[in-house]
């Protein structure tokens, strides 16, 4: 089982990984540039090849980048659309240097989009940006279901799933699952989690599946609010987030903490914790 934690690549990804390895994680997130938005820094052709190196040397990876926070391709406004579709497009180049094949993004809020407009408008944003030969996983993750969030709930994610259709992600569009965020909308996953992943497996399939963001909540069950939290200081505790770890349906997953630390290094003891 691969476990790791939310790094910065500011300083490049040869730091990064050592960052990783220094926590005691064989894996990291890390995002693809500064999660408020803005122009993503030039690669280092050198870091990078470094950091690929090091990578293998220590067994670290896959390794997951996340989007910034900013990009929303639900959005009503057309400047805020211009940026979605320019950084996805952006990033998915990027991600053919980068040392990893997954990229996960927040599917987005529709504000004062209709649902169904607003559905249709993600998958063109994935059509446009996604490289039809290119070996990345794009990754839709699961959400709380806060104000007009689409993707909290599994037939949310496979509407968007159906809507891009053949051209490209039945093979590599999929499901990064967030734990806080599917117990906050509604999925019980202390209590029951083998009927909340036999339904996803009903809804969207399980092979969709790629990663996992490991955190506790700070909000109760279906409280449809995003606050994370520390294991075992939340709602979900140790023993459920134990339990869901140990799930046969996310055997050979990586795992990523997303948890409130004022330090990277305050990742080592929890990385020990959930070991």
């Amino acid at each position: 089982m691969k476990i790791g934690a939310t790094v910065s690549a500011a300083n490049g990804y040869t730091q990064a990984v050592k960052t990783a390895i220094s926590i005691g994680a064989d894996t990291f997130q890390a995002f693809s540039r500064n999660p408020r938005g803005g122009v993503a820094a030039e690669l280092d052709l050198d870091d990078i090849a470094e950091a690929k190196r090091l990578m293998a040397e220590n067994g670290v990876g896959p390794i997951l980048i996340h989007a910034p926070y900013t990009l929303n391709m639900a959005t009503a406004k057309e400047a805020s659309l211009e940026f979605a579709r320019d950084c996805f497009q952006d990033d998915m180049k990027r991600m053919l240097i980068l040392p990893s094949e997954m990229y996960v993004f927040h599917p987005g809020s529709r504000t004062k989009l209709p649902y169904d407009d607003a559905i249709r408008q993600i998958a063109e944003v994935l059509r446009l940006g996604m490289i039809e030969d290119s070996p990345v996983w794009v990754l839709l993750e699961t959400m709380s279901g806060k104000g007009s969030e689409i993707g909290s709930q599994f037939e949310e994610l496979r509407d968007i799933l159906d809507a891009v259709g053949d051209f490209y992600g039945k093979k590599r569009l999929g499901v990064c699952l967030d734990l806080c965020h599917m117990y906050c909308a509604g999925y019980d996953i202390v209590n029951d989690a083998d009927g909340v992943f036999n339904k996803l497996d009903d809804i969207i399939g399980f092979d969709r599946v790629k990663a996992v963001h490991l955190n506790d909540t700070a909000n109760p069950f279906a409280s449809k609010r995003d606050r994370h939290a520390r294991i075992g200081e939340g709602f979900l505790g140790v023993d459920a987030v134990r339990r869901v770890m140990r799930h046969e349906r996310l055997r050979g997953l990586p795992f990523f903490l997303e948890t409130p630390h004022l330090d990277v290094n305050e990742f080592a003891d929890e990385i020990k914790l959930v070991r």
